[in-house]
């Protein structure tokens, strides 16, 4: 199995060539559940949907893959690190055009 970089959603209740409408709704449904949520809250529904949907795909190397175009173009400077040897830096999953 190779990981899936082109739009990939589809509704099996609501059968359609309209892919696009299945990413929008998913998109206002994860938006919606964040809704009320405190920063931590959120950074940990998002880490539990995270691992439910690595445990649903299973396969390491497409797990792997996915990490690698998660860290594409993400630099230090991107968000805050607590130490120079974390996220992606230290999984050598960075982006190599830095």
């Amino acid at each position: 199995m190779k990981l899936i970089l082109s739009p990939h959603f589809h509704d099996t209740a609501q059968a359609g060539p309209y892919g696009h409408m299945a990413a929008d709704a998913f998109y206002a449904e994860l938006l919606q559940t964040h809704e009320g949520l405190s920063a931590p809250q959120s950074a940990l529904l998002d880490a539990r949907l995270v691992l439910l949907l690595a445990n649903h795909i299973g396969n390491l190397s497409v797990l792997r893959a996915a990490l690698q175009a998660a860290c594409e173009g993400i630099t230090p400077t991107d968000v805050p690190m607590r130490t120079a040897d974390a996220g992606c830096e230290r999984s050598g999953r960075a982006s190599a055009s830095r």
